[in-house]
Formats: C-alpha cells, structure tokens, sequence
C-alpha cells in the first residue's frame, strides 16, 4: 500500500474543504508547484490532484496551476474533478498526467469509463464518493440513489485501474477513514481499491495496512500532511517497511 499525497486546487491554490464543502476551505498554498515538489521530495510516489473548481462547473477550470504542478515534478500524477467527456481525458493524459479519475460521468454515464479505459488503457480511474454508502456526483453537491458497491461493480470488466473510495463524512474531518466501508467495498470487487476521506495519523496508515489483504492498495491524505498530524515521509516509511516484511 502506497500513501498519495493531495493537492485539492481552488482558484489556482492548494486548499482543503471540510465534507466537500466551497465555502468552508482553508488555503494551505499559494503554490501548487511548489508543493508539489514538496511532497516529491518527502518520497511521494504518485500524487493524487483535484480540480475543485472543475468538478462543479463539470468541465476543466484549473488547466494552469496543473501545468505548473506537472513542470514541477517528475513522479506520475492522476486528476480528477470536471472529467465529462473523451475530448478531455485525451486533453490531460497529453498535458503530461500518468491517470485521470472519471467520478460523476461514471455515475451517470457509465460507458464513458468503458470507451476511455478502450482507448487509453491502464489509465483510468473511477472516483467514488458516497455519504452513508449511498454514491454522491457533481462536486458531492447531489446524492444518488445507487450503493458506491453496486456502482464500482459496474466497471468489473472494463479494464479500470483503480477505484479511488472517498467517504464524504470522514473527508477533511481529521477522524480518520471508514475502514468498514472501505474493506466492504474493496472485498466486493476485484478492481483495486485506494482509500480517501479522513487519513489523519499513522494510525489511520496502519488501519487501512491492515485491510490492505482485502485489495486495498492506497490511502490519499491531505488535510492531516498541511497541518502536520500526518509526516508524509514518516507514512511513507511505515509503509515501505511492511513492504520489506
């Protein structure tokens, strides 16, 4: 299991929201490059980013600050956030980003995620966010009526990298991750599964390192590295020595 860093961008700067919420966000940089570099440089293997702004105006919105990011760094990079068609998955993978992460075109248009994973396989990544189980679009702003199992089931077969799993409740919370939740969904399908929503102490590392027999494979914090509850390099280590066990 890998710990991914994020960097959450809102109008160009680096910010965390509480439960997904615009108007309850603390800026935490007004450098997402040089953040960026930041984590690469605390061993960060992947970093995971979100165009905030994007995922509510469903299209891109915040193409600059990630081309800064991308100038910036030289470990792979996954995107999510505004992703509703093709045209745009095609637009960033050629930007320089290693994934992108369809969320609410999955939900409400599914064979998006089969065509993309057709034709730019090993790069796709569904995003599923849910509150009380139950799958959440457009920026969290609406709630569905479909389970986040039934909907990651949907892309089985598809050739899906990852499903990344965000528990609204729990995201920016600092109360750590849903780990029942998590561990449900990730026995119930064979696509793995990277953990969001809550990461907030190396406590919460070793939880999800613990179910990672289950098929989880990463676990995304933010909030917990801006504030110093979580030392990245300390949760990347901790990491790497179960690895060697």
């Amino acid at each position: 299991m890998i710990v991914i860093p994020a960097i959450d961008l809102k109008e160009g700067n680096c910010v965390r929201l509480e439960q997904g919420l615009m108007d309850r966000d603390t800026v935490f940089s007004d450098s997402p490059a040089r953040q960026a570099r930041l984590w690469q440089q605390a061993g960060a293997e992947l970093l995971h980013l979100v165009d905030l702004d994007g995922a509510f105006a469903g299209q891109p919105k915040n193409k600059n600050a990630i081309e800064t990011i991308l100038a910036a760094i030289t470990i792979p990079a996954q995107l999510g956030g505004g992703i509703r068609d093709i045209a745009t998955i095609e637009a960033y993978l050629t930007l320089g980003l290693s994934r992108v992460i369809i969320g609410t075109a999955a939900q409400r248009n599914p064979g998006l995620v089969v065509e993309a994973c057709r034709r730019f396989p090993g790069r796709i990544v569904v995003g599923i966010d849910a509150k009380n189980g139950m799958v959440a679009v457009q920026g969290w702003a609406e709630l569905t009526d479909i389970t986040a199992v039934d909907l990651a089931r949907k892309f089985e077969d598809c050739g899906v990298s990852a499903i990344i799993y965000t528990d609204i409740s729990r995201d920016g919370m600092m109360g750590g991750p849903n780990i029942k939740a998590t561990k449900a969904l990730a026995e119930a399908i064979s696509i793995p599964v990277i953990a969001s929503g809550g990461v907030s102490s190396l406590k919460d590392i070793e939880n999800l390192m613990a179910i990672e027999q289950s098929g989880v494979t990463g676990a995304i914090t933010g909030k917990a590295i801006y504030t110093g509850a979580i030392d990245l390099s300390e949760a990347i280590a901790l990491t790497k020595r179960s690895q060697a066990c």
